[in-house]
């Protein structure tokens, strides 16, 4: 009975800093656990692996009526399927660069090392700082405004919006959704009506950033209608910002409980690559996704009927100890990292060598001032989504 309210318990936040000795349970009982109210869950490495790269399995919601609070619309193409998920991120991808090279985002690397310093700098007299509100939280969306060639006067605009998008997604289960429902849905049309615009002032006049390639892209056949480029990139400034910004605060909270490893780190920046791959498999920003077969399907002997609701736990899959040696333990030297921290198959995210560098650069950039760092609350407060998991504040004593 207990297996059938895993997936209850995972998501209660009273677990939510710590869900990992539910994951473990959620192996024992698996590889595929149906839960009371028809879904299933699935916790294993390998049989993630396999679904999510089964063409069987749909992203797609069952409905594209988003029930809560806005009209019917289209959803961001990483809840489509093939081919309209294909063509769309194939149009997104290539103003990041020619295939299977970072391009353009490698080329932010200096700009990325420059906005970090200037976080940092305007945190060298504080004795004790917010690491969310402070730096991981603006650091990524001053990049991708940086990215989309967004005028430097106007990036506290998208810090404004995006704080109204992510706190309507961040509702507890006993809160009243209407009013922050609203200001989410007024948000995002007001962002997508902002960058709609700029990208038609750049329209057969480039000017050399990713928003300005979007909008002139050279096939007519394949340009995106006024809809998709609005979604596309509001898809890039929140799926990019909440990722970017867990997987920091998430590094500095592993760090200041592992004082051995943050120190090894800082005599060895070197590791910095591998620590943040770690980081990825350890404590990942996403824990979750939901997939619906399109037809029965059979998952280690168990068959999930077509349109159950079949939630892969990427965080369980990626301390699985049949796929990873001591899975519990961080170790920033681990050889053969493949985890789930981007996911994987066709839906591995497209903005993970960003994810990557903001990381790798902020961490380091922090690496100095936290040898006598503390944490001023342990656990801190986390948000209340489960399936993207980070905490909402991180105060330290520097």
């Amino acid at each position: 009975m207990a297996s059938e309210t895993l997936l209850a318990r995972i998501s209660d936040y009273a677990n939510r800093p710590d869900p990992y000795p539910l994951y473990a349970e959620l192996r024992e009982a698996g590889p595929v656990v149906r839960q009371a109210d028809g879904s299933c869950v699935i916790g294993t490495y390998h049989e993630i692996a396999a679904l999510l790269h089964d063409p069987r399995m749909s992203a797609e919601p069952r409905s594209r009526t988003d029930s809560s609070s806005e009209e019917t619309r289209r959803p961001p193409f990483l809840r489509l399927d093939d081919p309209e998920h294909h063509r769309l991120r194939t149009l997104t991808m290539r103003p990041f660069g020619p295939p299977h090279t970072p391009g353009r985002v490698d080329a932010m690397r200096g700009e990325i090392a420059h906005i970090t310093g200037e976080l940092i700098e305007a945190l060298r007299d504080r004795e004790q700082i917010d690491v969310v509100d402070d730096f991981a939280y603006p650091l990524p969306i001053t990049v991708i405004c940086r990215l989309m060639g967004v005028p430097r006067e106007d990036e506290a605009l998208f810090q404004g919006w995006t704080d109204v998008i992510v706190a309507s997604a961040d509702i507890g289960p006993d809160e009243d959704t209407t009013e922050r429902d609203k200001a989410g849905l007024q948000a995002r049309q007001e962002m997508g009506g902002y960058l709609v615009n700029l990208a038609e002032q750049r329209r057969g006049r480039p000017t050399g950033d990713m928003l300005s390639d979007l909008i002139n892209e050279p096939d007519p056949a394949l340009r995106l209608t006024v809809d998709e480029l609005a979604e596309t990139t509001i898809l890039l400034f929140i799926a990019g910002h909440e990722t970017t910004v867990n997987l920091i605060t998430n590094g500095v909270l592993t760090l200041l409980r592992r004082p051995e490893e943050l120190d090894r780190l800082r005599r060895d920046p070197g590791l910095l690559p591998r620590a943040v791959e770690e980081l990825l498999r350890y404590e990942p920003p996403v824990h979750m996704r939901e997939r619906i077969p399109l037809a029965d399907i059979d998952v280690a002997g168990t068959t999930i009927p077509e349109g159950t609701s079949v939630i892969l736990a990427l965080a369980s899959g990626s301390r699985d100890p049949k796929r990873f040696h001591e899975p519990d333990r961080f170790d920033p030297t681990r050889p053969d990292n493949e985890h789930f921290g981007f996911g994987s198959g066709i839906h591995l995210c497209y903005g993970a060598p960003l994810a990557r560098i903001e990381a790798e650069t902020a961490l380091g950039a922090l690496l100095p001032h936290l040898g006598t760092a503390r944490l001023v609350q342990d656990p801190p407060p986390y948000r209340q989504n489960a399936m993207l998991r980070g905490p909402r504040h991180l105060p330290i004593h520097l």
